[in-house]
């Protein structure tokens, strides 16, 4: 009776849009046939796993998937070793106002993603940026070898600080009394990071890893306000946009069928990923 409230809103908001969206992918709209040359009315019609089938034959969509899999490869291991660090030094006894850091290096994460992929579109627009004149002539961060490199900054500068709260949420959970017996042995500051602290927050870390590889096969507000102004990006740069643009009508074929089959593909794409890591981690973990 208790989890009624939670079981029934999880119902609404959770499992009912997973089950409309697994639906939707057995269906395509299609021409009823009544007009004139086969045409007429556009309605939903069953075809099965056709659409599964044209989302894993589309060579765009696995170029996009190979697109945010590089870009994970940079992005991940910088954003999570960098909130590492935030978190074991808010954590030290070196920060005299904790609190205020901690607020500084999460307030980026409270800006909408759109407002934040249009002031770094700002940034590195070179006619309008302010510091582009001071770095050298012809450094261009909207160009086709660098595009992936200014999303990944774009995204830990987001990030960093919502996973900083990851580590500082498990290391405040570490007892006090290791770290004084730590100590009492003759450990330093750096030892007792290394030897017990960064040990005892390996579950932190691989939820960290985990959300942030859900978030890589998600990206969207990103390339979605670059390719705004940089055309050259494509409406199908990333499995994302994809979809959407699928969904918008914008890429044939077009509809919720085709979209709802590319989303279950990214979520067991997702979803292998993330077991794999896991799995890698457990292993580890017992050796």
């Amino acid at each position: 009776m208790f989890l009624a409230p939670f079981a029934i809103l999880f119902a609404i908001v959770f499992l009912v849009p997973i089950l409309v969206s697994i639906r939707a992918s057995f269906f395509a709209q299609l021409p009823s046939g009544g007009g004139l040359y086969g045409g007429g009315e556009l309605v939903d019609t069953f075809v099965g796993f056709d659409n599964f089938a044209l989302a894993i034959g589309n060579s765009a969509f696995w170029a996009g998937m190979g697109r945010v899999v590089l870009y994970a490869a940079f992005q991940i291991p910088v954003m999570i070793i960098a909130a590492l660090a935030l978190a074991l030094l808010l954590d030290s006894f070196i920060v005299r106002r904790p609190g205020l850091f901690r607020l500084a290096f999460f307030l980026p994460y409270a800006v909408p993603g759109v407002i934040a992929a249009m002031m770094w579109l700002y940034l590195y627009t070179p006619r309008v940026s302010p510091f582009l004149e001071f770095l050298p002539e012809g450094t261009d961060f909207l160009a086709p070898g660098t595009i992936l490199l200014s999303m990944a900054n774009m995204t830990t500068w987001t990030y960093t600080g919502y996973n900083m709260l990851i580590f500082l949420s498990a290391l405040q959970a570490i007892p006090r009394d290791l770290y004084e017996a730590a100590r009492i042995d003759g450990a330093s500051g750096w030892q007792v990071a290394t030897r017990i602290k960064v040990p005892m927050m390996r579950g932190a870390a691989l939820l960290a890893v985990l959300l942030s590889i859900i978030g890589t096969i998600q990206l969207f507000n990103e390339p979605v306000v670059l390719e705004s102004q940089n055309q050259w990006m494509g409406k199908d740069f990333t499995p994302m946009m994809l979809t959407y643009n699928s969904m918008m009508g914008e890429i044939s074929p077009s509809g919720s069928g085709p979209a709802s089959a590319y989303s279950l593909l990214m979520a067991v794409i997702a979803g292998v990923l993330a077991i794999v890591y896991a799995l890698l981690q457990r292993r580890k973990g017992d050796a």
